[in-house]
């Protein structure tokens, strides 16, 4: 499968993003809008108006997005719980950093599991942040469980960005900053963003729903669970032989953000490893360092405006030479074995 396209879309349904994400994050040390990057050879290569990129591969110093989200439901847990300990989260990487530097500088404890597949340099990573590093010997949706658990102990709070938590539905609020961000950054009418567990796309489709913006996921063509999830129109695991894309190698989306991505994706795109790679070569060719996951939106708008398979979807986001997208670049080149 490699496009779908969402017959369910009701934008109207689709609730507003928060408005009380960003004067928080605007107000934390060292913040500051990511660059949105334009990719002119891209856009003349495809022929289209404009293509551009958000470059999240340095946010608060990290590499990635992700701490957006974490903050955010990190601090509204604490003041629900303000004598709270230490964070356990579960992670292929890039989140649990986040949650491991943000435990650091509230001088709270910290563990964050991760499956067996995670990449030996995103592990080193995170224990370098501080936080104990726990290896769970199956995959991803077991240390979501395992992590769920231990968020039960006393004085633990498990800060997770999957599920039906407080927590994964804070974490869809606080990626609502990048948006209101690219907003002012440029003008686009089609956003592409990877996908995993849908909370990033939950976030654009509620940024894009009172817009006239067109949002598609991007996954791996070895972990397309939103799009599985789609065509059923609910909820569908899928099996997950691995990919280089591990940020979404991901079997199920997030219940907190499957009703905003029913509602308000237009469809997706999936791309493999090998195309990912391509696109990750080509931007280091801009001067762009981005990761597998980072990099996978440029596959994809390749394949939207070539591939046969795609022609539903370019014609359902009216795909042409007037377009003007936006990637999200979710992440920098966060495992070097693979860059």
């Amino acid at each position: 499968m490699r496009a779908t396209v969402n017959h369910a879309v009701k934008q109207a349904e689709v609730p507003e993003p928060s408005g009380a994400a960003g004067p928080f994050h605007a107000r934390l040390p060292g913040y500051r809008p990511t660059p949105v990057r334009e990719l002119s050879g891209v856009a003349g290569e495809l022929g289209v108006a404009a293509v551009s990129i958000k470059d999240e591969s340095d946010r608060f110093g990290l590499p990635a997005f992700k701490v957006l989200g974490a903050s955010w439901a990190i601090e509204c847990a604490l003041r629900d719980e303000p004598d709270a300990r230490a964070l356990v989260a579960a992670s292929a990487g890039n989140h649990g950093r986040a949650v491991a530097r943000l435990a650091s500088e509230r001088g709270l404890g910290c563990r964050i599991l991760l499956p067996k597949r995670a990449a030996k340099a995103r592990r080193e990573a995170i224990a370098a942040e501080g936080a104990e590093v726990v290896m769970v010997d199956a995959d991803y949706e077991t240390a979501v469980a395992l992590a769920r658990e231990q968020g039960l102990e006393d004085g633990v709070l498990e800060i997770a960005d999957v599920g039906d938590s407080a927590s994964a539905h804070r974490v869809i609020d606080g990626y609502a900053t990048l948006f209101a961000e690219a907003e002012s950054q440029a003008d686009f009418d089609l956003l592409l963003v990877p996908a995993g567990v849908g909370s990033l796309a939950a976030a654009a489709a509620r940024f894009a729903a009172g817009r006239e913006v067109f949002v598609v996921g991007v996954e791996p063509v070895a972990a397309a669970c939103l799009s599985a999830s789609l065509e059923a129109g609910e909820p569908a695991a899928v099996a997950t032989p691995g990919t280089s894309m591990a940020g979404m190698d991901c079997a199920q989306v997030s219940a907190a953000a499957w009703p905003s991505l029913l509602h308000g994706i237009h469809g997706t795109v999936s791309v493999d490893d090998a195309e990912a790679d391509r696109a990750m070569a080509d931007l280091a060719g801009e001067g762009l360092a981005m990761g597998q996951c980072g990099a996978a939106p440029l596959a994809a708008i390749r394949a939207l405006a070539t591939d046969d398979r795609c022609a539903d979807l370019r014609e359902a986001v009216n795909f042409g030479p007037r377009t003007r997208a936006l990637l999200i670049g979710t992440e920098g080149v966060t495992d070097r074995s693979v860059a």
